[in-house]
């Protein structure tokens, strides 16, 4: 499917852009963002990387990642959001989110609008059973929106990742096509 552009009455995701390098800059850049990601602040090449990098991945065919740009009306960009449809398997039909939001737009609901826009997009229109996401132990703001929207923490992936700092877990949180049904009634 493309182009995405689903929305909510504040805020819209959209494909991303060469233009949206500034913006993801903001956010990827900052150390505030970057503490509870699986990489350090990026730099602008690196982000420049990034955009051209999931701008060739929308057009692929067919398309098992949406990485889209959370923009608030005047199409300032706010957050990075992903989902990415869990391949391998034949039987297997889930995907897992991931967002990222400009330190700045903090404890204003944006993440969570985020978050609904993506689950919104699984279940709704890509027909996926499972959505699941993986957060930092320490990031309790992550954890917060995630119960908010009905995802279940599962448990702990150990030694999920290995980081410049060493080893680190991983809390799953998840939720299921009949759970966001039950909510949406």
């Amino acid at each position: 499917m493309y182009p995405v552009m689903i929305s909510s009455p504040r805020l819209a995701l959209r494909e991303f852009t060469p233009a949206d390098v500034e913006q993801l800059l903001a956010i990827y850049g900052d150390p505030r963002v970057a503490e509870h990601m699986s990489f350090e602040p990026r730099s602008r090449d690196q982000v420049e990387t990034t955009i051209a990098g999931v701008t060739k991945a929308a057009r692929v065919d067919p398309r098992t990642e949406y990485s889209l740009a959370a923009v608030l009306p005047g199409d300032e960009l706010v957050a990075f959001a992903r989902l990415a449809i869990d391949v391998g398997h034949p039987l297997q039909n889930s995907a897992q989110l991931g967002f990222a939001l400009r330190a700045d737009r903090w404890r204003q609901g944006i993440g969570t609008e985020v978050v609904r826009l993506l689950l919104r997009l699984g279940f709704e229109q890509l027909d996926v059973y499972r959505i699941w996401g993986a957060r930092s132990p320490m990031n309790e703001a992550s954890a917060a929106v995630m119960t908010k929207v009905g995802m279940v923490e599962e448990g702990v992936i150990r030694g999920h990742l290995k980081l410049p700092t060493g080893w680190r877990d991983s809390v799953v949180h998840s939720i299921l096509a009949p759970e966001w049904d039950a909510l949406q009634r």
